[in-house]
């Protein structure tokens, strides 16, 4: 009995700690520097050329910079799998969720000039709290990017996890009314918020997601997954970094490639 208490105590209070450091740093810190601008990138261009004219987005980890995100391996992965896309790697670091604008930021400084460049087709993706930002950016900006694919996205404290899944899934849990703007109080629960609008077949199509099945996160995976198609969604042998991501992107970036259009 002591031994399940200590346990129970320990993860509420992973929990509280949990949703507590990621609403400070996104909402509420000052200490951050302000991050430069614009968001600094690097593109690495299609090894195939084509009329598609097709851009994959990258958003890094809480961990990564530029740097990292060029070593990772994922405009490789991509590219392997899809030869014809232009990858744009984002160095959409922490700083810029403390900024507030992270998704502001992403549309006026990176999607909106790649529509005016020509790209048809724009796919949004995030590895972690990169996958958070991916959906902090439809529900600010629904349907302005051709499709999101997720890798183990962040999506909140395992407390909310767990309530929705005991709810029977996103589809019937119940978010409440729409707030008038996003801070630190409510910021996880919108982000289901657009999971739940995955409910609809047309929304769901656009979403692609792939986790590793030793991931801390694999359970908030597992309880978004049955609103994508069975197909949309890939369990990588693995835990949380990017070998997994990588794997799990060339799998997921086939079948993106091998789309009808």
């Amino acid at each position: 009995m002591l031994k399940t208490l200590t346990r129970l105590r320990h993860t509420r209070l992973r929990d509280l700690l949990s949703g507590l450091m990621v609403s400070l740093v996104l909402f509420g810190c000052t200490y951050l520097r302000k991050p430069p601008s614009p968001i600094p990138v690097n593109e690495i261009p299609a090894p195939q050329q084509s009329p598609l004219r097709a851009l994959v987005i990258v958003l890094p980890g809480k961990s990564d910079d530029l740097d990292d995100l060029a070593d990772s391996g994922i405009a490789q992965a991509v590219q392997r799998a899809w030869p014809q896309a232009d990858v744009l790697l984002a160095g959409a670091t922490l700083r810029y969720y403390g900024d507030g604008r992270l998704a502001q930021r992403l549309h006026d400084e990176i999607v909106v000039p790649a529509r005016a460049h020509g790209y048809r087709e724009i796919w949004l993706t995030g590895a972690s709290m990169g996958g958070m930002g991916t959906l902090l950016y439809e529900r600010q900006y629904p349907h302005e990017v051709t499709g999101l694919v997720l890798y183990a996205p962040f999506m909140g404290a395992p407390s909310l996890v767990r309530r929705i899944a005991d709810a029977g899934g996103p589809a019937a849990w119940d978010p409440g009314p729409v707030p008038e703007r996003v801070d630190g109080d409510n910021y996880q629960t919108e982000m289901w918020r657009v999971v739940k609008s995955w409910q609809d077949p047309k929304e769901a199509a656009r979403i692609w997601l792939s986790c590793g099945d030793r991931d801390r996160f694999i359970e908030a995976a597992r309880t978004l997954a049955p609103l994508l198609p069975p197909d949309h969604f890939i369990e990588e042998p693995g835990g949380h970094d990017w070998d997994v991501w990588d794997a799990g992107a060339e799998k997921v970036f086939a079948r993106i490639a091998a789309l009808p259009r």
